[in-house]
């Protein structure tokens, strides 16, 4: 497909309207069309007749969104569809069939329409796509300005491969980026310096402003969300690390707990979509 798509997951909760007003957003910036999704995953517990109204009503909410949020669009529109299945595999599937930008979704809606976005399904969400993933916490209060990224970095290889998506994320907001260099071990120092300045290099060369500091933490996760906290940071983008032998299966457990408990919105990428930066 030549135009830009952003998948967006709702389940009618507060936490999928946020996703969808941050969606919109980024869909102006990219000049991006946005497919409003919900999945009938209960199809099995009810009756064909059932089954109907229940599609129905789902689809007379989505054009309600597309209406709504569709004028904020400037240039492109909101597709609403319903699709059936497994949530994080029908989102993953779609994203993949239109070579999406990115998904989006809310996360922790526990008082809307279903209770579907909790944060495991958020991480399957990201452990199957193919392209970024934006998960959005309910309560998240977006004001449209992302003034601060966190940008965390360890000593594994592919935490670096994220810094071409930070650069594009800051240059789309106007953002400061904040490198984080995240080591365990005093001896790990030397070698995390020169992963911050290959990523000062690259911001440097890209035009985005950027601080950057190294921190010596023994809890990667708990370090990152507290230092986010601490900047009233906007956006935490990080790289999805596979820890093991089942890395097709399962992510990091880093970005697990990020994912999970981060108050702010979170951008997972896998290593494999997002390209190399170059040493």
């Amino acid at each position: 497909m030549n135009e830009k798509t952003i998948i967006v997951g709702t389940d009618f909760s507060q936490g999928s309207y946020v996703a969808l007003d941050v969606a919109t957003d980024i869909a102006n910036k990219l000049n991006a069309n946005i497919e409003l999704i919900w999945v009938c995953k209960e199809k099995n517990l009810f009756s064909d007749e059932q089954t109907k109204a229940l599609r129905g009503l789902a689809m007379e909410k989505l054009q309600s969104l597309a209406e709504q949020y569709g004028k904020k669009m400037l240039r492109t529109a909101i597709e609403p569809k319903i699709m059936d299945g497994k949530v994080a595999s029908v989102i993953a599937k779609e994203a993949e069939r239109v070579n999406a930008s990115m998904i989006v979704i809310g996360t922790n809606g526990a008082s809307g329409f279903e209770k579907y976005w909790m944060g495991s399904t958020a991480v399957r969400i990201v452990q199957e796509a193919n392209c970024p993933t934006l998960s959005i916490r309910e309560g998240f209060n977006y004001h449209k300005n992302l003034e601060r990224i966190v940008a965390p970095l360890n000593m594994t290889e592919n935490s670096r491969q994220k810094i071409p998506v930070v650069a594009n994320m800051a240059k789309l907001f106007g953002s400061t980026v904040h490198l984080v260099g995240l080591v365990e071990q005093q001896s790990e120092a030397s070698t995390i310096d020169i992963y911050l300045r290959q990523a000062e290099n690259y911001l440097r060369d890209a035009g985005v402003p950027y601080q950057s500091e190294r921190i010596l933490t023994k809890n990667l996760s708990a370090e990152i969300l507290e230092y986010a906290s601490a900047i009233s940071a906007d956006l935490i983008i990080i790289t999805t690390e596979q820890e093991n032998l089942l890395s097709t299966l399962f992510i990091g457990t880093h970005a697990q707990q990020i994912i999970h408990h981060s108050l702010i919105p979170v951008l997972s990428s896998h290593p494999r979509d997002i390209g190399s930066l170059a040493r």
